[in-house]
């Protein structure tokens, strides 16, 4: 009943004018730039966050903005994936699998027919989820003391550099100096200052938005300069207008397994979207593929992923709300919204700020709906966003970031600082080093010290309290098994993820 009477007021919050309409540009302009190759839903999320500061935008509304941009941006990676053979994303590899020989058979609409319902059912299942196992998790969040916090934060940074990390130690290395760069400001606890090198501007240490911002906007720029994105070949004809539903039927199947598995995935600190589209395809290519079609343009190939995905990008927000912990590198980016707005998530979330967490959530049901409805018949819209040249695009994404980012703070520091995130970035990305974990310690690293710091008060300063926890003691033993399982995948060569390194052996 608590549910129901959470999801009422919710939805009294989502379906005032201001808010729908929000939701509405967020699901428009996110399948946009989901379409957009090379950019995807973090980098969405990330360049469209001084928007809502700048529009002055009260803590729900800003939330629901951009949950729906995120939402959109995973319908929105299907389309280059099926058109072009070129991810609008990570997750949205998979789909290259089937739904491009597809297209190259002359069923790019039902492919893409297809793989708009299947988003519909693995984000609409994923926001069931997330409404039923949110209060819950949260109640049971309440035990937890600051050792057990603690070692939360220990599986995060854990799960997120061991398991979707190309390599292990290089995106554990990027989670400790996303650490070190938390501890940039005042000790909270004695008051001096620590790697400041005499700067007042960085007494308070670096704002999150102004790091992501840079991290991802300013080097997706610079990524732009070094490479085009331009696609060598065109694009296969759409078709008829409209798809038959029979296709759609065989595949119903699928898009229900693949969306409990990806809600599975969502919710694991880390995993996210491509570890969720990736064990959808695998597990629908064993359990159908009879007639070895895989690989070949089944529609089931399609549907699966595409619903995995979508279901994990719904699964990813549990975390974030209710122990907020991400569980995707966009909740991240998420999670540093609400750090600026003094929102702190987690399991005393749902009782303090009740109706913008109930507005979010009814906010997605929205989405879902509206995705739906703007992605069957504008789909040759967004397929022709697909010609739409980087030097149009990116002078655009700069000027938002410059003007946004000013528009919070009216610093020229701050200005300064994005820079140098943006070309840290950039060097990292050349590294092939995931950024994700940086900005997972940029936005922990001061909660997990002060979580630290109570357990040692609380001790006299003996760290045996940390192992005394049972709840500590089960985080700490998946939090190992998950590291063994990364070191032992990434040094035989079968690494779990990203996926983009299977998709040849999947497809053939």
């Amino acid at each position: 009943m608590d549910i129901l009477g959470g999801l009422a007021s919710g939805f009294a919050v989502a379906l005032t004018p201001t808010n729908l309409a929000l939701a509405f540009l967020g699901c428009f302009v996110g399948t946009i730039i989901g379409a957009l190759p090379g950019i995807g839903p973090v980098n969405g999320v990330a360049i469209l966050i001084p928007l809502a500061f700048s529009f002055q935008l009260d803590p729900a509304s800003a939330l629901i903005l951009l949950s729906c941009v995120y939402y959109g941006c995973m319908y929105g990676g299907r389309i280059s994936s099926i058109m072009l053979n070129i991810p609008g994303d990570e997750p949205a590899i998979m789909t290259t699998l089937d739904g491009y020989p597809m297209a190259r058979q002359g069923k790019a609409t039902e492919a893409l027919a297809i793989s708009a319902v299947a988003s519909f059912v693995g984000a609409t299942l994923a926001t069931v989820g997330l409404t039923l196992f949110s209060p819950l998790l949260a109640r049971a969040a309440i035990h937890f003391g600051p050792s057990d916090y603690f070692a939360l934060y220990v599986m995060a940074f854990a799960t997120i550099g061991g398991v979707t990390g190309a390599n292990p130690c290089k995106t554990l290395l990027a989670a400790f100096l996303g650490l070190m760069l938390a501890t940039v400001g005042l000790d909270p606890a004695s008051g001096t200052a620590r790697y400041t090198f005499g700067s007042f501007n960085l007494y308070d240490g670096f704002d999150p938005i102004v790091a992501i911002v840079g991290l991802f906007a300013i080097s997706e720029v610079l990524i732009f300069l070094e490479t085009s994105h331009k696609p060598s070949g065109g694009m296969p004809p759409l078709g008829r207008m409209f798809a038959g539903l029979k296709d759609v039927r065989r595949s119903f199947g699928a898009m229900l397994r693949g969306s409990g598995l990806g809600f599975v995935a969502g919710i694991l600190p880390g995993a996210g979207a491509s570890l969720g589209a990736f064990l959808a395809y695998v597990f629908e290519r064993r359990w159908s593929n009879r007639n070895d079609t895989f690989g070949k343009g089944d529609p089931r190939g399609v549907a699966a992923p595409e619903a995995g995905n979508n279901a994990a990008a719904g699964g990813a927000l549990i975390p974030m709300l209710t122990l907020g912990i991400p569980g995707s590198g966009t909740t991240a980016v998420m999670l540093a919204l609400l750090i600026s707005l003094n929102i702190t998530p987690g399991p005393l979330l749902f009782e303090r700020q009740p109706e913008m967490v109930w507005g979010l959530i009814a906010s997605l049901y929205i989405a879902n709906v509206v995705l739906l409805v703007l992605n069957l018949p504008l789909v040759g819209l967004f397929t022709r966003m697909l010609s739409l040249p980087a030097y149009v695009l990116m002078p655009f994404v700069v000027m938002v970031s410059f003007l946004g980012i000013y528009s919070i703070s009216n610093s020229t520091f701050d200005l300064l600082v994005m820079i140098g995130f943006g070309l840290l970035g950039f060097v990292m990305r050349k590294l092939d080093i995931s950024l994700v974990p940086l900005v997972l310690g940029l936005l922990l690293g001061a909660d997990m010290e002060n979580n630290l710091r109570r357990a040692l008060s609380i001790s006299n300063g003996d760290f045996s309290i940390l192992f005394e926890s049972p709840i500590a003691l089960v985080i700490y033993a998946i939090t190992a098994v998950a590291l063994l399982v990364a070191f032992g995948f990434a040094f035989t060569g079968r690494r779990i993820a990203p996926p983009s390194e299977k998709d040849a052996a999947l497809g053939g």
